[in-house]
């Protein structure tokens, strides 16, 4: 939902067309579309791409009289878009800044949303301009507060110990065996195991909160109202219930960008300052906080690595691994910082060469 959009007041400029691999999809959108105009002012013949994500869903824009829309296309048989629904009802009562669902065809997978604006945070943050992203960052992070403060067990899946197994799997699955082309030999493959076992147990020691699991600039969005104080949230459909070091160290070990440990530190205590004085239940120590979101961004970098090596072998969109470098960098810091993972530190340098990780590996690459 990233794109620029013309002034709903202005005819649209020429753009590229939707482009529709199944004709039957096609005729079956633009009568649902039809369906739904009149209620929400909509002009048809607007339609345009607006963004599409790592999943097989993809987003539509649409001028209605006075705003733009966004159409979701989610093919049934690929997306289950009942998730999404869920999640944006709860973070909508928690208070945050997310689309509403407006119209929802859920056996074709047609869905009318607010447009909450055309930037996302990662395309204004300015590295040059550190108090502004300093800002920023602590508006992404009142957003994260909201939404954990809304928590309750039993709402959400939980972010349990098979899930997080399955999640570290597609390192070895999809970047070490199918991206590196590597053979796991039976040592190699048990050191994984106990590493893994390892990394589950110290995340699953966290106390647990409503976690977004995507929770980066990529996905909070610039208001079109300069008064709103609010990011925008999106891209929230996976939300789980688990560790409260996920969404923290997902914000600051972004997959997209990269930050000195100086900024990461500073945004990191800033958050598990006013977590603390919610009452939200972290450590009592910023120490023991910060190691536990050391350990969640270690789990979620290395599933991350097997996602990307997947999106680009399985689904054909290598532009992800072109970011390998920056999550690998943050692996072999973590595994570097802390003994107990000295046998992954090894392997992994075995994997990608031998290079010495030295101090802290956060520098913007």
């Amino acid at each position: 939902m990233s794109d620029s959009a013309p002034s709903p007041n202005k005819p649209a400029p020429a753009e590229p067309g939707v482009a529709w691999s199944d004709p039957r999809r096609e005729s079956a959108f633009h009568d649902w579309l039809r369906q739904v105009a009149p209620a929400h002012g909509l002009r048809p013949e607007t339609v345009r791409p607006a963004s599409a994500d790592a999943s097989f869903r993809r987003y539509l824009r649409v001028d209605g009289a006075d705003a733009s829309f966004i159409v979701m296309d989610a093919p049934p048989e690929k997306e289950d878009c009942a998730p999404f629904v869920k999640v944006a009802g709860l973070m909508a009562g928690a208070g945050l800044l997310v689309p509403r669902v407006l119209a929802w065809d859920q056996p074709l997978g047609f869905m009318l949303l607010d447009d909450l604006g055309t930037q996302t945070m990662i395309e204004v943050v300015d590295p040059q301009q550190m108090r502004a992203t300093q800002a920023l960052y602590l508006r992404a992070v009142d957003a994260l507060l909201a939404w954990q403060l809304a928590s309750k067990p039993g709402v959400l899946p939980p972010y349990d110990e098979p899930l997080l197994s399955r999640e570290l799997a597609l390192f070895p699955d999809w970047y070490l065996q199918r991206h590196r082309g590597l053979e796991l030999a039976p040592k190699m493959r048990e050191t994984l195991d106990s590493q893994f076992r390892l990394i589950v147990q110290r995340n699953l020691a966290a106390a647990s909160v409503y976690v977004h699991r995507d929770f980066m600039p990529r996905n909070l969005m610039m208001p079109r109202d300069p008064a709103e104080p609010r990011l925008g949230v999106l891209d929230f459909q996976d939300a789980v219930y688990g560790p409260v070091t996920y969404d923290i160290a997902c914000l600051m070990r972004d997959a997209f960008l990269s930050w000195d440990e100086e900024f990461v530190l500073d945004i990191t205590v800033r958050y598990w300052e006013k977590a603390l004085k919610a009452g939200l239940p972290v450590d009592a120590d910023f120490g023991d906080f910060y190691r536990g979101v050391e350990w969640m961004g270690l789990q979620r970098h290395l599933k991350v690595a097997g996602i990307f090596a997947r999106l680009t072998l399985r689904d054909g969109k290598p532009k992800y691994l072109a970011d390998a470098p920056r999550f690998l960098a943050y692996i072999r810091a973590t595994t570097h910082r802390y003994r107990e993972l000295t046998p992954l530190a090894r392997l992994i340098d075995e994997v990608e060469g031998s290079d010495a990780v030295s101090g802290f590996a956060f520098g913007r690459l």
